[in-house]
């Protein structure tokens, strides 16, 4: 096959649709309201909403169709697979919500914050609905494929076995000839709203200097990860990072870590052998739906934020120990999509710390300035920790499964 250039590369489609349709946003944002104003408004949203329609209708095909095989394929080693995963997942989350929560307390008092976030430009209503529901839900894809997988392992089930490694050449068939294409559509759509609305414009200086400390702290945190996964390895991260341009831009993109998980298995079989092919099909999809060391950070340093700002004060430390600790949990749980994290803690929000609807709705405004960059984070630290998977795997003499392997 002849090599692609540049130009026909992904990561350059994400880009160029990323600036075109910041672009077109802010010229939008200038003109006068009128109907080819209105009309070209409404093929951007429709087209967004269609997209983003189409990659939740993948989402739990691919889940099914890269965990449920790569179970079958590891035998009896697949129950302590993913009790380690589990394990290695929360104990991230929880320490990215700790080191985020001593910065708030180290950083937070030194600064003044003011928010305005009046003016917003409003989009019109999606003229053509084309609903595409998902055969099922992402966390029901995910139980799905764990039990399936398990199930089929206790049972020595080759039938379903081979049936699960048809159904994932599908999927990636589905991945590369229709999902990736999408995604520039998705991305341009995407980032043509945000600008017409004004929330790059005029809601992004509000909280600028917070969203830099977190973005800080968003790299601090996957520089220890990969660190901590090269040492205990033997192999080194670095090689997995430098593929994983790609799927930091489609996350910035689509503030998805399932709308990102094609792009993630590609970055990832990119660093084969540092990761293992079978741990890539597991780890990936897995921790794309309970990794969420970014969103968690960010979360937790942008409750303390708005403490401050509404009542005056932090949380006690004790609240905000019990906050992370419980928010770790429910990051496992939450949705891989857009907000998915904080939408699910809201309930600790309200609950541990006693934020009011005031406090709420800030909270789910600023935290949707930078879901993008949390999402990136999160998913370039999924590769992080299949490093660690792989180092796992290695220390206990787990084999690596082939393709077409039987029980």
């Amino acid at each position: 096959m002849e090599k692609k250039g540049f130009l026909h590369s992904l990561p350059f489609r994400l880009v160029l649709a990323l600036v075109v349709g910041l672009v077109a946003g802010l010229v939008m944002n200038g003109m006068e309201d009128s109907a080819l104003l209105t009309g070209i408004l409404n093929v951007v949203v429709t087209v967004k909403y269609i997209a983003g329609q189409f990659i939740s209708f993948c989402v739990p095909l691919i889940v099914i169709g890269f965990i449920a095989p790569s179970i079958t394929r590891m035998g009896n080693n697949a129950s302590r697979m993913l009790g380690v995963a589990l394990l290695i997942a929360y104990v991230s989350s929880i320490g990215a919500a700790f080191s985020s929560t001593i910065a708030g307390f180290s950083i937070l008092p030194h600064l003044s914050i003011n928010p305005n976030v009046d003016g917003l430009r409003e989009l019109p209503d999606v003229i053509f609905q084309l609903q595409i529901p998902p055969v099922m839900t992402v966390m029901t894809a995910l139980f799905f494929s764990v039990t399936v997988g398990l199930a089929a392992v206790w049972n020595h089930a080759e039938y379903t076995t081979n049936l699960l490694e048809e159904f994932q050449k599908i999927v990636l068939s589905i991945v590369t000839k229709f999902l990736i294409p999408v995604l520039p559509l998705l991305i341009g759509t995407t980032f043509c709203t945000l600008a017409y609305e004004g929330s790059i414009t005029k809601q992004l200086p509000i909280f600028l200097i917070i969203i830099v400390i977190v973005m800080i702290g968003h790299y601090l945190w996957l520089t220890l990860l990969y660190g901590i996964a090269s040492v205990y390895s033997g192999r080194n991260g670095l090689n997995i990072l430098k593929h994983y341009g790609p799927a930091y831009m489609t996350a910035v993109g689509t503030m998805s870590s399932a709308a990102t998980l094609s792009v993630a298995l590609q970055c990832a079989r990119k660093s084969e052998p540092t990761l293992r092919d079978d741990l890539v099909n597991f780890g990936i999809p897995l921790f794309a739906n309970i990794h969420l060391c970014g969103s968690v950070m960010t979360e937790t340093f942008f409750v303390m934020a708005v403490s401050k700002m509404l009542y005056g004060e932090f949380p006690s430390v004790g609240k905000m120990v019990l906050f992370c600790l419980l928010l770790g949990v429910f990051a496992i749980g939450a949705p891989g999509v857009p907000g998915g994290t904080v939408m699910a803690s809201l309930g600790l929000i309200t609950g541990v710390l006693g934020f009011d609807e005031t406090g709420t709705a800030l909270m789910l405004t600023i935290f949707a300035l930078q879901d993008s960059f949390g999402t990136a984070c999160n998913v370039t630290g999924d590769g992080a920790l299949t490093l660690i998977l792989t180092g796992y795997a290695e220390k206990h003499g787990i084999k690596e499964a082939k393709l077409g392997d039987v029980l």
